[in-house]
Parts: C-alpha cells; sequence; structure tokens
C-alpha cells in the first residue's frame, strides 16, 4: 500500500530542467528593439524638425528688422536787418589794421597727365561704388497670336541700400518688373539670385525689391557693398558727379560730367521733388544713380521725369527728397495717398497776389480720398490736424507721418465772393496702387 503511495507521488520528486537560452533569438530581439529606437529617433527628429519653426512662428514670433535712414537737412542762417547793421556798427568800431595786399601767386598749368590722374581717381571712385550696382531682369511669360509661348525680358540697374541681416533690399524702378512672374538680381560677380518685390510706389515708380540672406554666398557677400547715401540738399550748380549702373543701356558703366542745374522740380502727386540735370550723355531708358566724389548716391536716374529735349542727357531725382518714402517701402509700409497736385505759396506771391501763404492746391485726382472730401482746385491748405503748412514739403512731411486709412483734418482757404473762407476737410488716406 505504501508502495502505491509512493509511487502516486513520485513526480514531485522530479527535477524540472530550465528551458536552454536561444542566444540567437535574443540578439535578434535586442537589435529589433534597437532598431526601432533608431527609426523612431528619426521620425521624431523629422516631426520636431518639421513643426518647430511653426511653434516658434505662433508663440514666439521673429521680430522683422526695421530699416532706418537718416533724414537730411540743410541749416539756414536768417540775418535781420538789425544784426546786419549791429555787426557793421561792431565792425566799424574795431581798429582796422594796416592792409597788406598777398603775394601774387603765378597760374599752375595743368599738363595733360595731371588731368589724367584727376579722371583716373574719379573713375576708381566709380569702380568701387559699382559693388553697390545690381543687374535687375523680369521676366515675363505671354503667347503669340499663333498660341506660342514666348518669355520677354525687361533689364534695368539698381543698387542695393540696405543689409538688415536677414535679407538685402534693392532700389530699382517698378516698370522694369512689373507684372513679371520672376524676377532675378546679378551682382557685380555675375551670381543671379532670385529676388521678390518688397513693397512699391505708385507714384514715383520707385520699387524695393527683396533678395534673402541664405541666397547669396560668402564670395558674393564679400564683393558686394552696400550703397551710402549722402546728402543731395547742398548740391549746387557745377558739382562733379559720376554716373553709375547703366546710364546708356550697358550695366557697371562709368560716366563722369557736372551738376548743370538745380532748379528744375516736377511736381508729383502729394509731393514735388527736385530734378537734378547733368551734361552727362545718356540714353533715353538709362537708368542707375548719380554720386558724389566721395562715392555717395546723391540722384536716382529716371529719365520720365526729365523733359523732352533733354532727354539725351541724365537726369535724376534729388535722393534726400527720397529717403523717407524709401524707408517706408523698405520696410514694407504703403504710402500715404489723398491725390493732390501743389505748389508753395511764397511770402512774394503771397504779398503780390493777396494769396494766403500755404500749400496751393492746383490739381485734385479723380476718384482720390481728396476729391471724396471735398478739397478743390485753388484751395489753399493751412493747417493739418491742427498743426501750420507753409510749404508742400510742410505739407508731404505730415502726410508721410500718416497710415492708409487715417483720417486727417485739412484747413483750407477757398476764396469767396470778397475773401478768403476757411473751410475744414476731413479726407481718410488711402493708397495709390
Amino acid at each position: 500500500m505504501q508502495q502505491k503511495d509512493n509511487d502516486q507521488f513520485s513526480f514531485i520528486n522530479e527535477k524540472i530542467k530550465e528551458k536552454p537560452v536561444n542566444k540567437k533569438r535574443l540578439l535578434m530581439q535586442a537589435g529589433f528593439i534597437a532598431l526601432m529606437a533608431v527609426v523612431f529617433g528619426i521620425i521624431a527628429s523629422l516631426v520636431f524638425a518639421y513643426f518647430q519653426p511653426k511653434f516658434e512662428s505662433l508663440f514666439c514670433p521673429e521680430e522683422e528688422p526695421v530699416v532706418t535712414i537718416p533724414q537730411d537737412s540743410v541749416a539756414v542762417t536768417e540775418l535781420t536787418e538789425e544784426t546786419e547793421t549791429s555787426e557793421e556798427t561792431e565792425a566799424s568800431e574795431e581798429p582796422q589794421a594796416p592792409s597788406e595786399e598777398p603775394p601774387l601767386q603765378q597760374p599752375q598749368e595743368l599738363e595733360i597727365a595731371d588731368v589724367q590722374n584727376v579722371q583716373n581717381k574719379l573713375y576708381a571712385v566709380g569702380r568701387e561704388a559699382n559693388r553697390f550696382v545690381v543687374t535687375v531682369t523680369g521676366v515675363k511669360s505671354d503667347t503669340d497670336w499663333f498660341n506660342n509661348s514666348y518669355e520677354s525680358r525687361g533689364q534695368a540697374s539698381g543698387i542695393i541700400i540696405a543689409d538688415s541681416g536677414q535679407e538685402l533690399l534693392i532700389l530699382t524702378e517698378r516698370k522694369v518688373i512689373s507684372d513679371a512672374q520672376e524676377v532675378y538680381v546679378t551682382f557685380i560677380n555675375d551670381v543671379t539670385v532670385e529676388a521678390s518685390m518688397k513693397h512699391y510706389d505708385g507714384n514715383t515708380g520707385i520699387a524695393v525689391l527683396s533678395v534673402p540672406r541664405s541666397q547669396v554666398d560668402e564670395d558674393t557677400m564679400n564683393a558686394i557693398s552696400v550703397a551710402k547715401l549722402g546728402n543731395s540738399l547742398t548740391t549746387m550748380q557745377g558739382t562733379m558727379v559720376i554716373a553709375v549702373g547703366s546710364p546708356l543701356g550697358t550695366n557697371y558703366s562709368i560716366l563722369t560730367g557736372n551738376i548743370t542745374s538745380t532748379n528744375n522740380v516736377i511736381s508729383t502727386i502729394d509731393n514735388n521733388y527736385t530734378v537734378f540735370t547733368t551734361d552727362i550723355v545718356g540714353s533715353s531708358s538709362g537708368s542707375g544713380v548719380i554720386i558724389n566724389v566721395n562715392g555717395e548716391v546723391i540722384g536716382l536716374v529716371m529719365q520720365d521725369y526729365g523733359n523732352e529735349e533733354d532727354q539725351t542727357t541724365l537726369t535724376a531725382l534729388s535722393i534726400s527728397e527720397l529717403k523717407q518714402l524709401i524707408e517706408k517701402l523698405s520696410n514694407n509700409q504703403d504710402i500715404p495717398y489723398i491725390g493732390l497736385g501743389l505748389t508753395t505759396v511764397s511770402a512774394a506771391t503771397a504779398k503780390e497776389y493777396d494769396i494766403p501763404k500755404g500749400a496751393y492746391i492746383k490739381e485734385v485726382k479723380m476718384d482720390s480720398p481728396a476729391l471724396a472730401a471735398g478739397l478743390q482746385s485753388g484751395d489753399v491748405i493751412t493747417e493739418m490736424d491742427g498743426e501750420a503748412v507753409y510749404t508742400v514739403d510742410s505739407y508731404e512731411s505730415k502726410l508721410l507721418a500718416l497710415k492708409p486709412g487715417d483720417e486727417v483734418e485739412i484747413v483750407v482757404q477757398r476764396q469767396g465772393a470778397e475773401k478768403y473762407e476757411e473751410i475744414t476737410c476731413t479726407v481718410q488716406v488711402g493708397v495709390l496702387k
């Protein structure tokens, strides 16, 4: 009986052996887990790289650099009659020293080599300036009558006016790239990159293009420079200047000459600009800039603003009067527009014709904010938002301080049956496309 019981529970005494380890299988599992970890890491990195810029732009938007262009001014000293009299009195009271005639200096004759040396120095300034000159190309696609597609290209020169660290800004004329599907900029080392429109002014036709710094290689950055915009308010008749760009239609040309006139003024919408004329022979389709002997830009060549009889010589708009406009375009801001053709009523004119001093309205543009507000030709603007307006320049300065959509109160003097009457018009500032 006992033997039987032992046989029934004998299995309890059996030794259970552990299953042998399959090293090959373990290695395969470890390799699979490691592979999955690598795949997961790659996918996570790609997803992070894709969404990181979006999250940064959403929660931490990057501020676009602001381009600032210092404005120019001319200090004018006015002497009153009393000041002049007192100065003359003081001068008469001072003891007069015996006058000595300065020794006569013999005139020095210039040799041909001296003239050539001056010319060489001028061309050296022009070659250095060519570093900020670019070629702007606008490519348009179209079809002919037979439905054959073709491309047309318009070209002009431009200048590099700013490097914000994120982009290069190029100043040029909009007519070259108007309706263009693609815009390219070629630098002095023949490297071509694609550009995009930053902003343009529908009045003057000036445009600012943008070229991302990421598209410009290091060699190109070392080859180019940024133009320095000089003070053109001090430019006088006879000033020696250099034309760079494509004044004759061929880019990177260098021409020398002189300013022949600084008194010409072109009247545009909401502003008047000084036009410099030169004795430099150029093309009617020429473009570029004129610089002084220090290499500073003092005029923007725009042949459309010259007289028909002067189309064979270069004309340029005073750069100082364009700086505020260029600054707004460089910061992607719209140019405020009211729609008036104006001229300044000087003190002499006001006295002679008994007209209030201010900005005289010669023309009110059709479908303009000025016309909608009730301004009329013959009105004289004397105030804008409570500030006095004495000239067209002060009118433009106050206008450029506004933004499209703003409302401004303009006080005008309107001629009545017997005298001028004060009228206030509220104008909503617009944009000229």
